[in-house]
């Protein structure tokens, strides 16, 4: 392997990626070039955690999927597992459709070395960050929109942690997201790049050669920029205070707007069984175009699409209105 020839790598950090299990939070523009390139590098275990499926629109930047991955609509967790495994046989690869939320973190990102972060909202991120600094395991934030992005390493104990640079959350519509600016693949990959060069690092245990600071990179401008952030904030609310609030439920929304379409997802209440799909598409066929297969159940009339994960989750296509889209929940499964 022509990466064990790298003085940075070498024969050493080569077995401690074949050793390391990564896990990676969302395969959309960042995800799925970080998959590729941590498969391709030799890391031993990979797990992919996505609550989504694969549409036309996200072929333009999302790599590991192809036209019929969106016209079978295929979680993007399984089609990344398909696909990956056919490039390194000898990785470990686990696509796990679900949503990272307060009850589900601790059983998704346990025994990770790494977390690597896919994922396109402030909310799941500050979830990582939490179990982060409480776990003391790593994680690379990155984030991507129109021409440009941010990437930032977080080693627990060493670095400043997400909230000790971004505090709280923007206000909801006063950033441009994809669905306003839309993304530019090669920027995507870029930024995926740089996240993985910082996993890597973490892996081999070259903590020393992080980056220092949060890098900005805008692909148009041709232009890298790096904001130094200083040590750690005494007074930050997740690794000065540990206070994980977000990690514990508390700053939950339990709806959530999906980016690059007009969709929501709503979870489903603490403690409830998981949906007979079978019975629900009985009741809905009347009224509703109705698909079940192994993953969920599509239900499809009037513009809206819905589907209903077993985990009880729903995912309402066709609206950007909560109200809306808990009243289908409500009415059409029925709690």
């Amino acid at each position: 392997m022509r990466q064990r020839i790298l003085p940075e790598i070498g024969s050493r950090g080569q077995q401690r990626l074949a050793d390391a299990h990564a896990v990676l939070v969302g395969c959309g523009a960042l995800g799925s070039h970080q998959a590729q390139l941590l498969t391709r590098a030799g890391v031993g275990w990979l797990t992919i955690v996505d609550r989504d499926l694969v549409e036309r629109s996200n072929l333009q930047r999302q790599v590991l999927f192809t036209d019929s991955d969106a016209e079978a609509e295929i979680p993007k967790a399984i089609a990344a597992e398909r696909g990956l495994r056919a490039v390194n046989p000898d990785v470990r690869i686990e696509g796990i459709v679900d949503d990272l939320n307060a009850v589900t973190a601790d059983q998704l990102l346990s025994d990770a070395d790494v977390l690597c972060d896919g994922t396109d909202n402030f909310e799941t991120r500050y979830l990582i960050n939490d179990f982060s600094v409480r776990e003391g395991v790593p994680w690379v934030y990155g984030g991507v929109v129109a021409t440009g992005g941010l990437v930032l390493p977080v080693v627990p104990g060493r670095t400043p942690c997400l909230r000790c640079v971004f505090e709280n959350p923007p206000p909801p519509g006063s950033l441009p997201t994809c669905d306003t600016a839309g993304v530019l693949g090669s920027a995507a990959a870029v930024i995926a790049g740089l996240q993985t060069t910082e996993i890597l690092k973490i892996l081999v245990g070259a903590e020393e050669r992080l980056l220092n600071g949060l890098v900005r990179y805008d692909a148009w401008a041709g232009e890298f920029t790096t904001v130094r952030t200083g040590p750690s904030r005494a007074e930050c609310t997740t690794c000065g205070k540990r206070d994980f609030e977000y990690l514990e439920g508390a700053r939950a929304s339990g709806a959530l707007r999906l980016c690059g379409r007009d969709a929501i997802q709503l979870l489903p209440g603490e403690g409830l069984p998981p949906p007979q799909l079978s019975v629900i598409a009985a009741r809905l066929e009347r009224e509703w175009d109705v698909t079940v297969n192994e993953y969920f159940l599509r239900a499809r009339r009037n513009g809206i699409t819905l589907h209903l994960f077993r985990d009880g989750r729903l995912i309402a296509d066709g609206t950007t209105d909560e109200t809306e889209a808990r009243s289908l929940y409500a009415k059409v499964i029925g709690t």
